[in-house]
């Protein structure tokens, strides 16, 4: 039952982060190679959802709403295995369903937010989207290691989310979160679709580097702060 309940408010702050973020870029008409009001308030959009999500839902789940956060929290070992398969489950259900309603408020043709290649560039764009979203998981984990931090950690990774998407948006449309890009590129199809595989693939391998990378840095200390804490999953919980 409580698995439950976690994967329920991961499906739910998956499918407000689809639908928030995505939606804001659909309706301000964001376009990646200028950078106007319509930019800077998509970028704020996905952060601030995350603030939102982190301190409503983020004592039942920790807030992951994203596979390749999961992803890190596995690699760093404060889930198991049945969790995370669970919670990647839940975050992509959560995607598409976001992905649906968008379908059904803008159409198709208005692109509902989906990513696209960098300059036609397969390997350009997996690059982009690994160094985005280590820099983001590597931010969760590590503002989140010390219980201290609780207080402050929904708005730390909220404004991280929004960094990482005013500098990401110009290349790929900032994806760092394989539910996020399925979700609507099912939908719109195309090209979207055919690509989506690059935002599902790069974003998990920047949340594992991200995670090996933390835990390599922080060694005995990571380790000591583990042992004081009661709670190990729990992630952008505040």
């Amino acid at each position: 039952m409580a698995l439950l309940k976690k994967c329920v408010a991961e499906c739910l702050g998956t499918f407000v982060l689809v639908l928030f973020g995505c939606g804001t870029a659909v309706a301000l008409g964001c376009n990646g190679a200028k950078a106007d009001a319509a930019y800077f308030m998509t970028a704020f959009a996905f952060g601030l959802v995350i603030v939102a999500m982190a301190y409503s839902i983020g004592n039942i789940s920790g807030c992951h709403i994203n596979p390749a956060v999961s992803i890190g929290v596995l690699c760093s070992g404060k889930m198991t295995v049945k969790e995370f398969f669970a919670y990647i489950a839940s975050q992509f259900i959560g995607g598409i369903a976001g992905g649906a309603v968008l379908l059904a408020l803008f159409g198709k043709e208005s692109g509902l937010g989906t990513n696209g290649l960098y300059q036609g560039n397969i390997w350009l764009s997996i690059l982009i989207e690994v160094i985005l979203t280590f820099v983001f998981v590597l931010a969760i984990i590590g503002v989140t290691s010390k219980i201290q931090n609780g207080s402050v950690a929904g708005i730390v990774i909220g404004l991280t989310l929004t960094l990482i998407h005013i500098f990401g948006i110009h290349f790929t449309g900032t994806s760092v979160n394989p539910a996020r890009s399925f979700g609507p590129a099912i939908f719109a199809g195309g090209d979207a679709f055919v690509n989506v595989w690059v935002f599902i693939v790069a974003p998990l391998v920047g949340g594992v580097l991200a995670a090996l990378v933390y835990k390599a840095l922080a060694g005995s200390d990571c380790a000591a702060e583990e042992k004081t804490s009661d709670e190990p999953k729990a992630v952008s919980a505040p």
